[in-house]
């Protein structure tokens, strides 16, 4: 009888823990649809009316629910930002999408993200790219970023705790760089640690003024354009700088 009732139990949680799972991947999707809507209604800043397909599979694949807290699950799917502690937020998924699709990596990319955060943009830009290096501060988040990365199964992202104003210069040059917390300006550290024709997407401006997101392109010359793509509001890069 003991057994049985053992069983019935285990049972009872597979079945409850799938049920909770399909509820997410259903969320997942409806999330990915909102965030297409929102790139087509905003495409004149973007440039492009649509994300690309790599883009789309990593939102769609990656549990957004499980960087962060699990008081706030329940919004995990929202297209908002959510608290991850620290004074620290998880991005707006159609930002994430975005800054991915803005850099136009692949398969064989190598990327630098500053401000892990809570992992996420790093699971996503893992989905595409060969290697993911990332770079946060707060030694909490950090901590548990990688902890829930590792748990994921993502082999290719390193993290680092460190001031990511600097960025990591022992696997530059990269192909492209994603900074995720805004900065006065462009960090210098940063431009050069990018590789010819790479690019880089960075929120600028002060925390009480209004911030932009600008795409840096830095073309075979080493020279440096920027563009101007949409207003954003992040929190500040933070640091010794």
């Amino acid at each position: 009888m003991q057994t049985k009732i053992l069983f019935f139990l285990l049972f009872v949680s597979v079945f409850l823990l799938g049920g909770e799972e399909g509820q997410y991947v259903q969320a997942r999707k409806g999330m990915v649809e909102t965030i297409e809507r929102e790139v087509g209604s905003t495409s004149g800043y973007l440039g492009r009316e649509r994300l690309k397909q790599s883009v789309i599979d990593a939102m769609g694949k990656v549990p957004r629910h499980r960087f962060v807290p699990q008081k706030r699950r329940k919004y995990a799917y929202e297209n908002r930002p959510l608290p991850i502690g620290h004074g620290q937020t998880i991005s707006q998924p159609y930002i994430v999408a975005v800054m991915t699709d803005l850099l136009d990596i692949n398969a064989s990319s190598r990327v630098l993200e500053v401000g892990t955060g809570s992992g996420y943009q790093a699971a996503i830009l893992a989905e595409i790219a060969k290697e993911v290096y990332t770079i946060e501060v707060i030694k909490e988040l950090a901590a548990t970023a990688e902890k829930t990365l590792r748990t994921l199964g993502y082999k290719n992202i390193r993290t680092r705790i460190g001031d990511g104003y600097y960025g990591w210069e022992a696997y530059a040059p990269y192909d492209a760089i994603i900074v995720t917390a805004a900065s006065g300006s462009i960090p210098p550290p940063l431009l050069k640690q990018l590789k010819p024709g790479g690019r880089m997407i960075i929120p600028v401006g002060g925390f009480s003024r209004v911030q932009h997101l600008i795409l840096v392109r830095k073309d075979l010359n080493g020279s440096i354009t920027t563009r101007q793509i949409l207003p954003v509001r992040f929190v500040p890069l933070t640091g010794k700088h």
